[in-house]
């Protein structure tokens, strides 16, 4: 991984998306993601960048299976679990240390992996963005989805590869090699303390 912003200053325009940093994903659930905790530290010190410039995806699971078709009804099924009827709704929350943001930090509701099918892109281009800083969960699950619609819709990425986090090692491994190597004209991975380096420097 280079170190600092290949592509030069940020200048402004750009916000920093995390991605699904919720109690279900980081408390014992089906889903638990052992490595949230761990990457915790470096997404609140992404966060403290300027707290106002965050916006906090939260995954919202249907209230049953039956609500949903198509694919997403097996997936949904398998993961019963995991649906509003059987969920405590408190674990859809962010997690406290990051929830203590909210305002001046925002939050985008979804209901799919990408953060895209909403009106996000639409909000971001009203307010004159096209960079934005990606951390959260899962490496190559939901933070893939929306780098992906990100790359498409023609923004500036940056991920924040000590801010990210699976429940896997191998394919958490792979991706991050996956977003060096074949985007590397799309995708610019950075660490936490790149990006605080950057905001000292004036280049954010």
């Amino acid at each position: 991984m280079e170190e600092g912003l290949r592509f030069g200053p940020l200048r402004g325009h750009w916000v920093h998306l995390c991605i699904d940093m919720q109690r279900m994903f980081a408390e014992p659930t089906e889903w638990h993601t052992p490595w949230m905790e761990r990457v915790l530290p470096n997404v609140i010190a992404v966060v403290e960048v300027d707290p106002a410039r965050t916006i906090f995806t939260r995954f919202i699971p249907p209230r049953s299976p039956d609500d949903i078709s198509g694919a997403w009804r097996r997936y949904w099924r398998k993961w019963d679990s995991m649906t509003r009827t059987r969920l405590d709704p408190g674990l859809i929350d962010l997690v406290p240390d990051l929830s203590r943001f909210v305002p001046p930090a925002s939050i985008e509701d979804k209901s799919v992996m990408s953060a895209w099918r909403g009106s996000l892109h639409a909000r971001l281009q009203s307010a004159g963005v096209d960079t934005l800083i990606v951390s959260g969960a899962e490496t190559e699950v939901c933070v893939l989805a929306t780098v992906m619609g990100a790359i498409d819709l023609g923004y500036r990425v940056i991920i924040v590869a000590d801010a990210i986090c699976s429940g896997a090692d191998s394919t958490h491994d792979a991706m991050l090699g996956i977003y060096e190597s074949r985007f590397g004209m799309q995708v610019e991975t950075v660490t936490a303390a790149d990006l605080v380096a950057a905001r000292i420097d004036g280049m954010l």
